[in-house]
């Protein structure tokens, strides 16, 4: 059995550590949980191993709100301290504490 830890959390903000993009932590997955289209449709050479945990952020950028998908190996902690603008975080999540938001839905 293989055994994944997950590096964020759910809350936290993370940056993209390619594109200009950050966001906050809603759902991780431990490992690929995608289509098969959606992994096909990432150039080749820039491929993440699926074998890694994957994380659901509300995400914005200079330009727009949208929900990513990322793998572990594409994410860094957003140490700016600056809070995420997404219009969906509240749905979700309260205040920002110490550089993450707190949980304000309960999980099964």
């Amino acid at each position: 059995m293989h055994k994944t830890h997950a590096k964020f959390h759910l809350g936290q903000i993370v940056r993209h550590r390619k594109h200009p993009f950050r966001g906050v932590v809603f759902d991780v997955d431990a490992m690929f949980s995608n289509t098969d289209e959606w992994y096909e449709s990432i150039p080749e050479d820039s491929r993440p191993s699926k074998d890694q945990p994957f994380y659901h952020l509300l995400a914005e950028n200079d330009h727009s709100f949208y929900v990513a998908y990322v793998s572990e190996q594409n994410l860094v902690p957003d140490n700016t301290g600056e809070p995420v603008e997404h219009p969906d975080l509240s749905e979700l999540f309260g205040d920002l504490r110490n550089g993450a938001y707190e949980l304000q839905v309960e999980l099964n």
